[in-house]
């Protein structure tokens, strides 16, 4: 690669630090907070509000099995148990299991790419807005009585006008549609990021795998989120404004909820597990020391798994009275889904049987999903069988079979990023011997939980009964299933105190304390605000073990203005420099906006003449030109990279 430097004095390595420290260095107090669209600082936030949003469905979950674990009790009544188990499946699919990942995508991609930031800074921090005033909203709503109580996929007619008056299902509506906005907004940002972000020679054979998982769960979320936004503004528009979308005495039909519904909800699951695949390849590879093994299926399997998630949906509608040929198509192609799980699975046993484990924490956790989901993947391909399907189809087992895929399949392997990546965003390490207790205590915990609901299910307890007659046969079972729920809380308890003491004595480390082989154990620990201070250039997909020493690097980008590299989609050959936007309040403004819209809309129509003049002026100053801003050609010279000292 040729250089073409822009024209100014040139810098010693110090001084270039110095100058991006000025540059990029974020604004103080609560305004500057506001005001930042970096997206390690969006990343965290992400990551801490859905931690939050999980340890409230985590309650709302505890309340239910202590309901539930003996007959007749009367913690909860009818009414405040079909709110709690509607809040947690909300909570835990809506406001916890997606966004995490989407947050931990957004935090890292950047880093593992060689970027400085993501692709659209202001576009990031206004995805956030969104999703926390969308789980604030329905959280407000629930203390105050009118939290959503149709399921979290709310059926209709149940959530029709004509049996769910209310405010209540219309909380559920809006809340969709606020998360929709934000994944919807991550899953650009991704893209365009991997796309058009990475460093100098990293094509796209080159990319780490957990950058092909989120890769591959951006493109779903653009073809799965559409249709739950849509389906959900149909929801509102049949209560709100009198269509009958969804009402078959005029025209509409009940069964196109649960297409609309499902065509978005199964492909939800690989939204979720995607990523945590991603996670457990960045772990395998480190606590092996081994490149995993077969990139290629690896890279297609991901690939595949995104294919055949959207033609599965309707095996959750066997029970609806299908065409026995279109049962047998989605039967079918509900077990062909289990192949690429397989093929990865074996992708990494092949891995670690040519390497040298090393059980750390997050090798623990990646031993427990594999365990774990392996469960959850052959029950599964029981109830793809239709006999099967109808026999156990709304009981137990159903419940069962979906907490471990997801907490199997998302759960333990976020665990266990969470250990890995600790020190790389903190610059500590958490604890191993909490970390250990944490992870027996859980992994002993989720199959006392869920284990015995397969039991029950074939027992015949129906999902979704908020008690049971005694002398059912089913006492002893849930008695043991709460037992295990506490066990699971004990265990998220030990994490957190390990979190909050680590952060302030945890361990000091340095920038790779795994002895990683991917960039981003190449910035700092924690990293500086513009990541890198000289653009990392790759020559393999191992590049920190693949090359002994400071990386080679890329000069040519100014170090006055936040400035980022574009590189071309393949080859990712340098193509031009781009100036990204200083801190601003606006992206906070238009999500106050959009907000004010939504929720105005669910109490009058006059909400669309009331948010619209706001929207207009949030995004007015959202867009409004200030100074150039526009894309330059560059031409990016190879050089030794020299040590990055931070003043």
């Amino acid at each position: 690669m040729s250089a073409t430097l822009p024209e100014r004095a040139p810098a010693f390595p110090g001084d270039i630090v110095q100058q991006l420290e000025a540059t990029w260095r974020p604004e103080s107090g609560l305004l500057g907070w506001l005001r930042s669209v970096n997206h390690k600082s969006i990343g965290l936030r992400y990551i801490v509000t859905a931690f939050v949003f999980f340890l409230l469905g985590g309650i709302e979950a505890a309340a239910m099995r202590a309901q539930l674990a003996r007959p007749e009790a009367t913690l909860l009544g009818p009414d405040a148990y079909n709110q709690f188990f509607t809040m947690h499946g909300t909570t835990m699919m809506f406001l916890f299991a997606v966004p995490v990942m989407d947050a931990i995508g957004l935090y890292l991609v950047p880093l593992m790419i060689g970027a400085r930031n993501v692709a659209f800074p202001k576009l990031n921090a206004y995805g956030y807005w969104v999703y926390l005033f969308g789980g604030v909203f329905l959280y407000v709503m629930f203390f105050l009585n009118t939290g959503p109580d149709t399921g979290w996929f709310s059926y209709v007619p149940l959530a029709g006008p004509e049996f769910s008056p209310g405010k209540r299902v219309d909380v559920w509506a809006q809340t969709i549609t606020f998360t929709e906005i934000s994944a919807l907004v991550a899953a650009v940002e991704i893209i365009v990021t991997v796309f058009k972000n990475r460093a100098p020679g990293m094509t796209l054979h080159r990319m780490p795998l957990f950058v092909w998982a989120m890769l591959v769960q951006a493109f779903m979320v653009l073809f799965a989120m559409p249709w739950i936004a849509t389906a959900s503004q149909f929801l509102a528009m049949d209560r709100l404004v009198g269509t009958h979308f969804f009402n078959p005495a005029e025209g509409g039909d009940a069964l196109l909820w649960q297409h609309l519904f499902w065509f978005f909800g199964h492909p939800e699951v690989y939204l979720i597990l995607l990523p945590g695949l991603g996670f457990v390849s960045s772990i395998v590879a480190t606590f092996t020391r081994r490149p995993v093994f077969g990139y290629a299926a690896m890279v297609l399997s991901l690939i595949a798994t995104a294919f055949l998630g959207f033609g599965l949906w309707v095996h959750h509608m066997f029970a609806t009275g299908l065409p026995a040929l279109g049962e047998s198509f989605f039967s079918a192609s509900s077990m062909m889904i289990a192949i690429p799980s397989g093929i990865q699975i074996f992708c990494w046993i092949a891995t670690i049987w040519a390497g040298r484990p090393r059980l750390a924490v997050p090798l623990l956790f990646v031993l427990g999903f594999v365990i774990v989901f392996v469960i959850g993947g052959l029950s599964g391909v029981m109830v793809a069988s239709v006999p099967v399907d109808q026999v156990v189809h709304d009981t137990y087992f159903v419940v069962a079979h979906f907490h471990y895929v997801l907490i199997g399949g998302a759960v333990f392997p976020l665990f266990g990023a969470v250990y890995y990546w600790f020190p790389k965003v903190t610059g500590r390490m958490l604890d191993e011997r909490l970390g250990r207790w944490h992870f027996w205590l859980f992994f002993v915990g989720v199959n006392l939980t869920f284990f015995p609901m397969h039991q029950l299910g074939l027992d015949g307890m129906p999902r979704r009964v908020y008690t049971y007659l005694a002398g059912m046969g089913w006492d002893n079972l849930n008695l043991l299933a709460s037992v295990g729920a506490a066990v699971v809380a004990v265990s998220v308890a030990i994490f957190l105190a390990n979190v909050a003491v680590s952060l302030r004595a945890g361990a000091a480390v340095g920038d790779d304390p795994w002895g990683a082989d991917t960039l981003e154990w190449a910035a700092s620990s924690p990293p500086r605000p513009y990541n890198f201070a000289f653009i990392p250039m790759v020559e393999s997909r191992t590049p920190l073990w693949h090359t002994p020493g400071p990386l080679p690097a890329a000069a040519g980008l100014r170090t006055d203005v936040q400035e980022v590299l574009v590189t071309t989609l393949l080859d990712a050959e340098p193509d031009s420099r781009h100036r990204h936007p200083p801190p601003t309040i606006w992206p906070l403004v238009a999500a106050v906006a959009t907000a004010v819209t939504f929720i105005a809309l669910i109490f009058t129509p006059w909400g669309i003449v009331i948010g619209l003049p706001l929207l207009f002026a949030g995004f007015l100053g959202w867009a409004w030109p200030r100074g150039r801003d526009h894309e330059e050609q560059v031409r990016v010279e190879r050089q030794p990279r020299p040590q990055e000292s931070v003043p």
